[in-house]
């Protein structure tokens, strides 16, 4: 009995000797570090992914550029390496063609530069004049980057607009206004080609602050000619004034002229008016308009005020409006009216 008591006891012993060192080997290898060959455990919970957002102090991305398309009113400037002959400048017709040297008319609206260029290498080659040509094409002023000046002014053309340009800062560009100008501008915005604005500047150009409107690529101005009055007949300088006001009257006019001669018949002056139902004389008391005796009167634009000499032989023509309107053919001294 004793030894069955001891040996049970013994097992006893051992089996929780056993389980004392399983325990304690098991809690050591959670304590320890992993070893460089091991893995290490994947956690339970997804992993956070990190979002970057652009403020907007931070770059983005750039846009993609646009290629350069070719258009009518562009100034081109062609060269030809090695061939300095056939270096030229052209501007895009409104058929998109420009006019080259030896190649005749080349289509260019439309395209590229670079396309321009290999269509014109190509006609160069083809055609014999010249062998492996290398041309280069530049654009000297871009229609869809400029404003296209018209009418009365110094140098007509495609002028660029860079910036804040205004009206006059334009006009200057293209040399000023030229000695037939009127004050009457229109103004096609490119964003609206159906709404044209008409400004009639100050008589003194510096005080149309409100008349000098912002200009913008591709705008369309137009500088109107002044009206114009005839003077002819029997006068010191038969002449054709033009004149940018609404006011002008015959002793104006008459004084422009240089006043009438000695052998001017005074009381024999008349009007010619050209309007829409044909041509009309009124008489004029001249003499009477000189001396105060009678009020002027005013001028409308394309007037001709004749004034015929006492001897009589312009009186003797059978038609003084034929003959003042051909009378003004030869009129050579100008005068503009500000």
């Amino acid at each position: 009995m004793y030894l069955s008591s001891c040996i049970r006891s013994g097992r006893a012993f051992v089996v929780g000797v056993v389980l004392s060192a399983v325990l304690v080997t098991l809690a050591g290898a959670q304590n320890q570090p992993p070893q460089s060959g091991d893995k290490p455990a994947e956690p339970t919970a997804k992993p956070k992914v990190q979002t970057t957002q652009f403020g907007p102090d931070e770059p983005t991305a750039p846009p993609a550029k646009v290629a350069t398309r070719l258009s009518t009113g562009d100034l081109l400037e062609v060269s030809v390496y090695n061939a300095p002959d056939l270096s030229t400048k052209a501007r895009i017709g409104d058929s998109g063609d420009i006019y080259l040297p030896l190649i005749d008319y080349v289509h260019v609206a439309g395209l590229t530069p670079e396309e321009a260029q290999g269509i014109i290498e190509k006609r160069l080659s083809d055609g014999g004049f010249v062998r492996d040509p290398h041309v280069a094409l530049f654009v000297d002023s871009s229609a869809s980057e400029g404003a296209n000046i018209l009418g009365s002014v110094s140098k007509p053309g495609v002028y660029p607009v860079v910036g804040d340009q205004r009206l006059l800062d334009v006009i200057s560009s293209a040399g000023g206004f030229a000695p037939d100008a009127g004050r009457t501008v229109t103004v096609t915005h490119r964003s609206q080609p159906d709404a044209p604005i008409t400004i009639v500047l100050a008589r003194n150009v510096a005080d149309s602050s409100e008349g000098n409107i912002p200009v913008f690529p591709g705008d369309i101005i137009y500088v109107q000619k002044a009206d114009v009055v005839y003077v002819v007949g029997d006068v010191a300088h038969p002449s054709g004034i033009y004149v940018d006001r609404d006011n002008l009257t015959v002793l104006q006019a008459l004084a422009m002229a240089g006043g009438a001669t000695h052998e001017a018949k005074l009381n024999g002056a008349r009007i010619v008016h050209r309007g829409p139902n044909g041509t009309t004389e009124t008489p004029l008391q001249l003499k009477k308009i000189l001396e105060a005796k009678a009020p002027d009167v005013k001028l409308e634009p394309d007037d001709i005020l004749f004034v015929p000499t006492k001897s009589g032989v312009l009186a003797a023509t059978k038609n003084t409006a034929g003959f003042a309107l051909a009378a003004t053919t030869s009129v050579v001294y100008l005068t503009v009216i500000r």
